[in-house]
């Protein structure tokens, strides 16, 4: 089962010059969607254990819109492996206006990851 994610980079989370979101909103992101997949998988958010591997690929601005896909790849007792990507799909163009902006036909690859979630046993419902 795959989940999707679609949002906006504002302002608000904008975090460096030149209005480039940081790694670490991304990085929540992926935690979101990892919530999402651990209650359809188990009906309850459990807790992130540890990523394996985070890649940051190509910078994001306030103004892009993300898609966010994640995936539970492997299932154990308690654990729950999972993959992320996160595409731009929508690429802010402030050069152009201020409220410029242009569909991407080929998305970006901004960034991946890997992890591990766990959810105890007595908490999983399904």
């Amino acid at each position: 089962m795959k989940i999707m994610l679609r949002l906006r980079m504002s302002a608000h989370d904008a975090h460096y010059g030149g209005n480039l979101v940081d790694g670490a909103r991304i990085m929540g992101l992926f935690g979101d969607v990892a919530t999402e997949l651990l209650i359809r998988q188990d009906g309850d958010e459990g807790l992130f254990r540890a990523y394996d591997k985070v890649d940051f690929l190509a910078p994001v601005y306030a103004g892009d819109y993300l898609e966010v896909i994640g995936e539970i790849t492997e299932v154990g007792n308690t654990s729950r492996k999972m993959e992320f990507e996160c595409y731009k799909v929508i690429a802010a163009e402030p050069e152009v206006g201020p409220s410029a902006a242009k569909f991407l036909e080929h998305p970006i690859l901004v960034a991946s990851a890997s992890g591990t979630c766990v959810v105890p046993k007595p908490l999983q419902r399904k």
